[in-house]
């Protein structure tokens, strides 16, 4: 069974969520030997200046994991890596994306290519990257420390077999949950914009992640940050309201839900190991 601490320590493992929506990504994963980012999809200015609105020392961060080339998920990369002299760890095909469609975001040096299902450690944590769908080529992550886990997804399309695999027992969860699908209808978008956020290589909608939530959590499961919320498409309460309407018809309102914002960092969740 999962027990929260309430501070760090060299023996803690958690997530502080520092921002999710269109307009940027990124998350600080803390482990036992030290801290990386998941994403850096803000100015290296602003990674920083959310950091330290959190207590961590931007300088404790040890490398940069990336989840796919969007700009709202790499715009620090190059710039934040460079200052904090950090490798970028990346599969192949999104560093191709990066360099010829986004190139100002891709890191020039210390690189290190990955492969969806190939596992490495970094700073004491045990990574599994696997693949989602999207209409790049997307990782979605699995975090571990012993028996801790922390299975994070946003950006993707469907709720494939393996994602479901791969998220299943997570103790923390973190979710996209980005759009309901009448405000999308209705939001004036171009139908070919719909049509992709809706289709299988585009984002999950409310009704798809919360039906997905019986078969990702287990007696572990104790919290889930529901992320990449559509700013015009969606609405952070409705997306709450639905998520405890669903815990509660599968008797488990016990499990603490949060919904990631864009503008304000979430409050780090630990986890003792």
């Amino acid at each position: 069974m999962i027990e929260f601490a309430e501070t760090a320590s060299c023996r803690n493992f958690g997530i502080t969520v520092l921002g999710s929506g269109s307009k940027g990504n990124s998350s600080v994963i803390h482990g036992t030997k030290g801290n990386f980012l998941l994403d850096a999809g803000f100015s290296a200015k602003e990674l920083a200046a959310r950091m330290e609105d959190r207590d961590i020392d931007p300088c404790s961060i040890q490398a940069i994991l990336v989840t796919h080339a969007h700009q709202d998920h790499t715009k620090g990369c190059r710039v934040f890596g460079k200052k904090y002299n950090i490798p970028v760890y990346i599969q192949q095909e999104t560093y191709l994306e990066l360099k010829e469609h986004y190139e100002k975001y891709a890191p020039e040096e210390d690189v290190v290519l990955i492969t969806p299902g190939s596992a490495f450690d970094c700073c004491g944590v045990h990574i599994e990257p696997f693949e989602i769908s999207h209409d790049v080529a997307a990782l979605a992550y699995i975090f571990q420390v012993e028996d801790h886990k922390i299975g994070y997804a946003t950006d993707l399309g469907w709720m494939s077999p393996l994602v479901k695999r791969k998220l299943h027992d997570s103790q923390i969860l973190i979710l996209e949950s980005n759009y309901d699908p009448v405000k999308l209808r209705n939001s004036g978008r171009p139908i070919s914009t719909i049509r992709r956020i809706m289709g299988r290589q585009g984002h999950l909608s409310n009704d798809e992640a919360m039906s997905s939530l019986g078969d990702l959590i287990t007696r572990n499961t104790r919290k889930i940050v529901f992320a990449h919320i559509s700013q015009e498409c969606n609405d952070r309460v409705l997306v709450n309201d639905l998520a405890m309407k669903q815990l509660a018809d599968l008797n488990r309102e016990d499990i603490l839900v949060e919904i990631a914002s864009q503008s304000t960092p979430l409050e780090t969740m630990w986890m003792k190991v």
